[in-house]
């Protein structure tokens, strides 16, 4: 039986890919964007084509963007282990580099949901427009879940349930500031490796337990991830 592998990755993965990370900097500008006019519902409601617009160019602008060595490498690990990657980047570079068990907690820029029910999700790889509508005559708008909105709980569910089952945990990319997604490599077993592969230091505030368990690796997310392949083949034997 394979041993259970949790992979919590953030943008520093997509970084490598060319893809900048939601907050550039300190000015709190997305693309030259105020994050407000563009990523709440309060920015939808004052100007939903300006809204539109600005995911439209994020869904082309993905199409020219590659997975990188970090995603292969990630990827790679299904031929060992059961992998389950839960992630907060809503680009779709896990799925193209070969990974098979992807939750996205904050939504995917290759669909599109309804304003009036958010189960109403749909698969959108070209523009949404105004006037593009669900079933039940409301307008579509990106399915990225904005600052100021719930989590898809069912989403969040299963990520816990892989945590829980995981006998190896390992965050890359994410500088872990995002509730409640942060919170759940924690909710991992006390006695699962967890491994933590960012250039960055962050107080993680881990138990005596947790410490003897804990491993920062202060690489890139590729660089990173292939010193965790390397670490965990020879650990597991595989």
């Amino acid at each position: 039986m394979k041993n259970k592998l949790l992979i919590f990755t953030g943008a520093g993965v997509s970084a490598e890919s060319g893809v900048p990370t939601f907050r550039t900097g300190t000015d709190g500008l997305w693309y030259n964007h105020k994050v407000e006019d563009v990523a709440t519902f309060d920015g939808w409601k004052k100007d939903r084509e300006k809204v539109l617009n600005f995911y439209n160019d994020r869904r082309s602008q993905l199409k020219d963007v590659e997975p990188n060595l970090g995603h292969k490498v990630i990827s790679d690990l299904e031929n060992y282990f059961n992998v389950t990657i839960v992630t907060q980047n809503v680009d779709d570079l896990h799925e193209r580099a070969g990974s098979s068990h992807v939750i996205h907690l904050h939504g995917e820029l290759n669909k599109s949901q309804s304003t009036l029910d958010p189960s109403l999700i749909y698969d959108c790889k070209e523009d949404i427009r105004i006037g593009d509508k669900c079933e039940r005559d409301s307008q579509l708008r990106p399915h990225i879940t904005w600052f100021g909105e719930e989590l898809d709980w069912s989403k969040i569910r299963q990520a816990e349930k892989a945590a829980k089952e995981a006998d190896v945990c390992i965050i890359v990319g994410t500088s872990m500031q995002v509730a409640p997604a942060n919170a759940i490599p924690f909710a991992t077993p006390d006695t699962c490796l967890i491994y933590y592969v960012d250039p960055g230091d962050v107080e993680f505030n881990l138990s005596r337990m947790r410490e003897y368990f804990f491993y920062h690796i202060k690489e890139s997310a590729s660089t990173g991830m292939l010193k965790v392949k390397d670490e965990l083949l020879n650990i597991f034997k595989k």
